[in-house]
C-alpha cells in the first residue's frame, strides 16, 4: 500500500513539473501577483522587489527536487549572459530551506540571485514547477509560464526582450 502512495505522489510531482502553460494576465491580477511576492534572502532578511525597481526581472520558481527545474538552469544562466547588456536581473526563488538552497548553490556555481519564497506557492497561483515570471521595469508582470524551456534559444531571448519592453 505504501508503495502505491509513493508512486502516486511521484507521478503527480512529475506531471506538475513538466506541463507547459503560458499566460497573459490582466493588470489587476498582475498587480496582485507582483505585490503578493514575499521573499527573503538566504540570510533570512526581507527582500523587497523594490530593490529591482527600474529593472526588468525574470523570476524562476524552482525546487531542488524538480528535475525539469534543474535541467533548465544552464539555459537560464546562458540567457543571463546573452542579455547582460539589457536592463534585466535573474532571480531564482524556492520555498525550500535556506540550507537546501545554499547546498544547491555551492554544488552548481550558477551566478543567479537566489531567494526564499516566504508564502505558499499557491498564493501566487503557481500550480507547478518550474514557473517563470517576467516583470518589466515598471513592475508589471508581463509574462508567466509553467514548465521548463530553453531560455537561451532565439525564440526565448526574443520573448524576454518583448516582455521587458511592454
Amino acid at each position: 500500500m505504501m508503495i502505491r502512495v509513493v508512486v502516486v505522489i511521484l507521478v503527480l510531482a512529475s506531471i506538475s513539473c513538466t506541463s507547459n502553460t503560458k499566460s497573459e494576465t490582466s493588470s489587476n491580477e498582475t498587480t496582485d501577483i507582483v505585490d503578493g511576492i514575499k521573499l527573503k534572502t538566504l540570510n533570512d532578511e526581507e527582500l523587497k522587489l523594490e530593490k529591482f525597481k527600474g529593472k526588468a526581472l525574470l523570476i524562476n520558481f524552482w525546487a531542488t527536487w524538480c528535475r525539469p527545474c534543474i535541467q533548465e538552469m544552464p539555459s537560464i544562466e546562458k540567457a543571463s549572459e546573452t542579455l547582460k547588456e539589457e536592463n534585466i536581473e535573474f532571480l531564482l526563488v524556492s520555498n525550500e530551506s535556506a540550507s537546501q538552497i545554499k547546498s544547491f548553490m555551492h554544488a552548481h556555481k550558477y551566478t543567479f540571485n537566489y531567494a526564499q519564497l516566504d508564502i505558499p506557492l499557491a498564493q501566487l497561483n503557481i500550480q507547478g514547477l518550474p514557473t517563470t515570471f517576467i516583470i518589466n521595469p515598471k513592475g508589471e508582470l508581463t509574462f508567466s509560464e509553467m514548465g521548463a524551456r530553453d531560455w537561451n534559444s532565439e525564440e526565448s531571448i526574443q520573448l524576454i526582450k518583448n516582455a521587458i519592453s511592454k
